[in-house]
């Protein structure tokens, strides 16, 4: 019994200092910090090239299974030529009442024109447009109710530094559903911002 809980507990952390590595290596969407609060910042992101589904589900629990499953199949090699396309972070999801999305970004060498297309018609390749946003992070396994949460928090934070903000809250995830431990989680909303 001890030999099995020590090559269980070897296992697990084998597993989980792999995870932690492999995604420190994963590309990450580029962005730049223009303003910090105690709370939480704003940020500039430039345009990038996604991959969207687009869900008539309203949480996040439904949206990451079925979204991710298309999304993935895609990057995976569910496409015209059959590439292998990296995994990239965050994953983005904008929930809400009336039509939800999950995207993934696409790498940084590629663009919506040598993007091999998509057999899943359901899935969209676009570019998006330069974009502030403010963020705000929280750890662990994020559920709707943090989302939710946290999209309060930040609401709040905002209306309290006369922040104006448009659009929905969306939720961004960078690591994979195996990793346990350093999750990162954020919020983030379009704000009207403008560097002086």
């Amino acid at each position: 019994m001890i030999v099995v809980v020590i090559v269980l507990t070897l296992f697990i952390f084998l597993t989980q200092t792999y995870s932690i590595m492999a995604s420190r290596k994963t590309e990450e969407q580029k962005y730049k910090v223009v303003h910090s609060e105690k709370d939480f910042e704003i940020r500039f992101y430039p345009a990038t090239t996604i991959a969207t589904v687009y869900s008539s589900v309203h949480s996040y629990r439904e949206l990451s299974g079925s979204g991710f499953r298309k999304l993935a199949g895609y990057i995976f090699g569910g496409n015209e030529s059959d590439t292998q396309i990296a995994m990239t972070a965050p994953v983005h999801m904008d929930i809400n009442d009336s039509v939800s999305s999950m995207s993934f970004v696409m790498p940084s060498g590629y663009t919506q024109e040598n993007l091999p297309k998509p057999k899943d018609a359901k899935i969209n390749i676009q570019k998006t447009s330069d974009e502030y946003v403010a963020a705000i992070r929280f750890g662990g396994f994020a559920s709707d109710k943090d989302i939710e949460r946290y999209s309060e928090k930040l609401k709040k934070l905002l209306d309290e530094k006369n922040i104006r903000y448009t659009g929905n809250f969306r939720y961004l995830g960078y690591n994979p559903p195996f990793q346990l431990i350093g999750r990162r989680n954020e919020i983030i909303v379009t704000v009207d911002w403008s560097e002086k």
